[in-house]
């Protein structure tokens, strides 16, 4: 060995020059070869025509709806609307809290629990075929897992079962994951106001204006009755105890009376049946002012259950025909194309420098 050679060999300095100099030679090199550029251009024209014409049309189902919460409305909401302006929320501070809260209500939506409800509502009116059962046949799903099944039948989804076997609970968490990555979206339209837009894109027109209304009649249900659960309780608590206190007081009105009606045919020397009298009327008077005050705060929590209850109103819904989507064979074609040419370019120059080596 040379002792005055390195020990390594020697790295060429990188130069911006020559690397742009490589490359037109090889642009140079590949434009050399025109006949397989006007093969791969017509091949990837085809593929890409070909592409669009086996292409599935998919449906899209839009509706926009905005939530009127009293509550959120309050305190800090032109500070709110001010940095809403500049980008930020400040939904956090005053007004609106908790787990629905603001943006929150956008997480709702995605939740698992309302698609797999949404799924698992009737398609056709005799309710026959659930929204699962159709997802499936449409999407060729239920062909895909005839697989997994035990006695070489179909997988049905029905809606009057309480509980799936795991098989099914398996296969229901599949289509939830197929919608939640792309066929199923929400997005607030502007960050000022309280206007949500939810789209539904899928292969069955039907299927997709279905899923769409009836996911916002899922999380609008799951949104008040959440919102409102504790003052509802209430409500029932109390209502419960003003029927029960009136039946009581009635029971006592009729023996008060009962009791008068006895005294004016005793002897007055009797004390006893004036004393019994006395106690009934004491009775009533304590069961009439504890029912006024029962229904008087009965009241007064219903005047807060309305007040608190947000109300969700539906702008737009999706009426059929709904968009169509199909891929069009301009883009198609001139993808197809590129592609075909980058794939010839590429085969070309990876030839060449082996060749050389």
């Amino acid at each position: 060995m040379n002792p005055e050679q390195p020990s390594h060999p020697y790295e060429p300095e990188f130069s911006f020059k020559k690397l742009i100099s490589d490359r037109a030679d090889d642009v140079k090199y590949v434009f050399q070869f025109k006949k397989g550029l006007a093969l791969f251009f017509v091949g990837g024209a085809l593929l890409g025509a070909l592409a669009a014409w086996m292409s599935a049309p998919t449906y899209t189902a839009r509706l926009t709806f905005v939530i009127d919460d009293s509550k959120s409305s309050g305190g800090g909401g032109g500070l709110s609307a001010l940095a809403g302006q500049f980008g930020f929320s400040l939904d956090g501070l005053g007004g609106s809290s908790g787990v629905l809260a603001g943006d929150n209500v956008q997480e709702l939506l995605k939740s698992q629990r309302l698609i797999k409800g949404t799924l698992l509502s009737p398609y056709n009116a005799n309710g026959t075929e659930s929204l699962a059962d159709h997802y499936a046949a449409v999407y060729k799903l239920n062909k895909k897992w005839l697989k997994y099944s035990k006695d070489g039948k179909i997988t049905r989804f029905p809606i009057d079962t309480a509980h799936y076997s795991r098989l099914q609970d398996s296969l229901m968490h599949e289509m939830t994951s197929l919608i939640l990555a792309g066929e199923f979206g929400i997005a607030k339209t502007d960050k000022k106001l309280g206007f949500f837009e939810v789209n539904t894109t899928m292969k069955d027109e039907r299927l997709a204006q279905l899923f769409c209304t009836r996911m916002i009649k899922q999380a609008t249900d799951f949104y008040i009755r959440t919102k409102t659960s504790r003052l509802r309780n209430n409500v029932n608590r109390l209502q419960h105890r003003a029927d029960s206190i009136g039946n009581i007081l009635n029971h006592k009105t009729y023996a008060l009376s009962s009791a008068n009606q006895t005294l004016l045919d005793l002897n007055p020397a009797y004390t006893m049946a004036n004393a019994n009298v006395e106690v009934k009327e004491r009775d009533k008077i304590v069961l009439n002012a504890i029912f006024s005050e029962t229904v008087k705060n009965l009241e007064a929590s219903k005047t807060m259950l309305a007040q608190e209850t947000p109300t969700v109103q539906i702008v737009d819904e999706p009426e059929l025909p709904l968009k169509k989507n199909r891929l069009k064979y301009s883009v198609s074609i001139l993808t197809g194309v590129i592609l075909a040419e980058i794939a010839f370019a590429f085969y070309l120059i990876v030839f060449r420098k082996r060749s050389k080596i």
